[in-house]
């Protein structure tokens, strides 16, 4: 009944499969990740963090990543936040945890009318904080990072013109940290985004946050994307890796 009312009053479809109802049917959620693995960049920058994702960007996780950030499908974001959720599970500590959301432009955010991040963090803070075993020890959603500069659209650039494209784009908000430093509890920081790439963006929030002194326990991210390569260049490797377990 619930499905028909969405596609009635709403016109509302899964952005999965198109089936009329809601945002996500029962049978493709039930075929979200329900964990995470090692990933890693190839080329990997420099110092980055142990990193993790719940699956790669293609199909379903795709196509909700998508629909979430860019058309404002914010029902998406519980279903998001589970699979990061599901991902960060494996790395976070018994210690009181922060989980980071990479910071998008003020710019942008008011274009969109939301910040996909910060929301799907909050649905992943939610769902840690209530799983079994936690006896209390909190997992929160902290704004520690923010943009400051210009920064180009990312967009159609290789790894390195990203790295040098947000090179210095990230602070630390200098409030928030006091926050933390006053509280004098000891917390395990977690960088969260959606889509984890060539790993400058995820690099450049580890950087802002270990220059005044916060450790970054590991990177996680909804979904790690693939290498495409040009036919010219691997005619016999269409699709090799970007991301692979352990290297």
């Amino acid at each position: 009944m619930l499905d028909a009312w969405l596609d009635l009053v709403h016109g509302g479809g899964c952005v999965g499969c198109a089936a009329p109802g809601r945002s996500l049917c029962h049978d493709c959620a039930e075929r979200l990740p329900t964990g995470g693995r090692p990933v890693r960049p190839t080329p990997c920058p420099p110092g980055l963090a142990a990193c993790f994702a719940a699956g790669e960007y293609a199909d379903l996780l795709r196509a909700m990543v998508l629909a979430h950030k860019e058309h404002g499908v914010f029902a998406l974001a519980g279903p998001l936040g589970r699979v990061l959720a599901a991902a960060t599970a494996a790395v976070v500590p018994a210690t009181p945890t922060l989980l980071v959301p990479v910071p998008s432009r003020a710019s942008v955010v008011r274009a969109r009318g939301h910040d996909p991040m910060l929301r799907i963090a909050r649905a992943a803070g939610h769902t840690l904080s209530r799983s079994p075993g936690r006896d209390g020890r909190p997992v929160r959603v902290a704004r520690l990072l923010e943009v400051r500069g210009p920064v180009r659209d990312q967009a159609g650039l290789d790894a390195r013109q990203r790295a040098a494209n947000l090179s210095g784009s990230m602070a630390v908000r200098a409030g928030t940290r006091r926050s933390l430093a006053r509280a004098r509890v000891p917390v395990s920081i977690v960088v969260c985004d959606d889509v984890l790439t060539t790993g400058a963006t995820a690099r450049e929030a580890q950087r802002a946050l270990e220059d005044t002194g916060v450790p970054v326990r590991a990177i996680v991210t909804v979904a790690a994307t693939r290498r495409r390569l040009p036919v010219s260049t691997a005619p016999s490797q269409p699709g090799l890796p970007l991301f692979g377990r352990g290297d």
